[in-house]
């Protein structure tokens, strides 16, 4: 196996649904602080708190047709049948130009855009210890009834099944584990870093 490359570029992580995803990216926001996470856009509009440019861009659904037909966004789509959210190439450039590492914590779908778009982009796979394990987190998360487990369960079993089309594969048996060796496959050294005090 070729040691991961130094020069920055978009490492694009993705998963089945309840494997922590969002949990590994707010560890990582966190701690490593020397991460750009894409700020991405969207037609919904701001919630109490939200601030354009900092947590989405805010765009009307016209200027969101308008950059679909530019061809702006490394991958989109349209969440719940109702609003649309997408990661601007322009943002994930400029953070390139600036010698950032990109990280992108989107879905499968998205994730097989970016491979369209930008196949130089390095593309991880979390995955969970076991099928049993991935279970246990969506049943024990309490957020969701009995049809919706077993409907995200039937999603998972399916998105299990892109693991081939990955570069790496993460097993998140533990978070902080997990986002070290995501960060080392990135090119960061955090062999010494103490997530506690950075």
């Amino acid at each position: 196996m070729q040691p991961p490359s130094t020069r920055p570029r978009v490492t694009v992580l993705a998963g089945p649904t309840s494997v922590g995803k969002s949990t590994l990216s707010r560890h990582i926001r966190t701690h490593y602080p020397q991460v750009h996470f894409s700020v991405s856009a969207t037609t919904r509009p701001p919630r109490p708190g939200e601030h354009d440019g900092v947590d989405y861009h805010f765009i009307s659904p016209e200027r969101f047709d308008e950059l679909i037909k530019a061809e702006a966004f490394l991958e989109w789509a349209t969440v719940h049948g109702r609003h649309r959210y997408g990661t601007l190439r322009s943002t994930v450039e400029q953070a390139l130009t600036e010698g950032k590492h990109v990280l992108l914590e989107i879905d499968l779908q998205g994730a097989r855009q970016v491979r369209q778009r930008m196949p130089e982009a390095q593309f991880v796979f979390l995955a969970p210890p076991s099928f049993e394990d991935l279970v246990a987190r969506l049943t024990h998360r309490g957020t969701e009834d009995e049809e919706e487990r077993r409907r995200r369960l039937e999603t998972a079993k399916i998105e299990l099944q892109a693991e081939s089309e990955f570069d790496v594969t993460i097993i998140n048996d533990d978070v902080d584990r997990a986002a070290r060796e995501l960060l080392a496959r990135m090119g960061l050294d955090v062999t010494n870093a103490d997530p506690a005090t950075t």
